[in-house]
């Protein structure tokens, strides 16, 4: 029980450590075929433990569609949105900032969708998170941005908001490591596919992109995103998105911890006001829903 109830810190911690991993990844791959890379061996790490846990990996064909729907849009348009959109100099900042906008795209949606209530109180915890990554991030995003970049990194933040809400829906279709197994498989398919398409595609095999990759594939793919889609399984769709105000902060604290970048007064406020954010409407009980509080 304490274990389950520490899975949305240690999300945070296992998630926002990915962003410190990719540029040893990207000077060594090209974005898709990293990506490609990455899932195939993510696929058979999952595929190797529901075997070693007696789950079955055959399933009916409208359930195994689905969770390749899931991979497609958590792992294929949103991660291949975001990467492609950095790959053609699209300030990272403004990705960050626009793929950020999720929880409130995904707490909009998930009231027609999923038939969540949320309460004026979760609405200011949601609005704290995204002033708080604003803080982070800064105001100042130029104006002269590519048009390409845009569009990309705003079908990201769609790819990633639909689903969350998809994955709420067939989450009971699957076991978990199962679900995950056809979700990489999916997502290595679609990146393979969009390498041969758009990219020269290479991979240079260096001590540093093993090590990088290695890590996104145990800590990030096995680690974060099971915690993930266990959190969206047992919670809301809405409480669930709003750890994600938490990523690009505490991805700024551990570039200065261990990539010795700069952090400021205004980092430190950015993160003090999305902690407070995403606890408030983590916090949110179903008392509180029933009064509309």
């Amino acid at each position: 029980m304490l274990l389950t109830k520490s899975f949305p810190i240690i999300f945070i911690l296992l998630w926002s450590s990915a962003f410190i991993t990719i540029k040893p990844i990207s000077a060594d791959a090209s974005p898709f075929a990293a990506l490609a890379f990455r899932f195939f061996f993510v696929a058979i790490g999952f595929a190797i433990y529901s075997l070693a846990t007696n789950e079955q990996l055959y399933a009916e064909i409208d359930k195994i569609f689905k969770a390749m729907i899931s991979g497609i849009l958590f792992h294929g348009i949103y991660l291949g949105g975001v990467f492609y959109a950095i790959s053609i100099g699209f300030p990272v900042g403004v990705t960050a900032l626009i793929v950020c906008l999720q929880p409130i795209l995904t707490s909009v949606l998930a009231g027609p969708i999923l038939n969540e209530y949320i309460s004026r109180r979760q609405w200011i915890g949601i609005f704290l998170g995204f002033f708080g990554t604003v803080l982070v991030l800064g105001y100042d995003v130029g104006t002269d941005l590519s048009i390409i970049g845009t569009l990309a990194s705003f079908i990201a933040l769609a790819a990633f908001s639909f689903a969350t809400l998809w994955q709420k829906k067939v989450s009971e279709d699957l076991p978990l490591s199962v679900s995950n197994a056809y979700q990489a498989l999916s997502a290595s398919c679609f990146h393979i596919i969009l390498a041969i398409l758009i990219e020269d595609w290479f991979i240079n095999y260096s001590s540093s992109f093993l090590m990088a990759m290695s890590w996104q594939i145990f800590a990030v793919s096995f680690g974060a995103f099971t915690i993930l889609m266990y959190l969206i399984k047992t919670g809301s769709a809405s409480k669930t998105a709003s750890l994600f105000f938490l990523i690009t902060p505490v991805s700024v604290f551990m570039a200065w911890i261990f990539l010795n970048e700069v952090i400021t007064l205004q980092d430190f406020i950015g993160l003090s006001v999305a902690t407070i954010g995403v606890y408030i409407v983590t916090q949110i009980d179903d008392n509180d829903r029933n009064v509309g509080v």
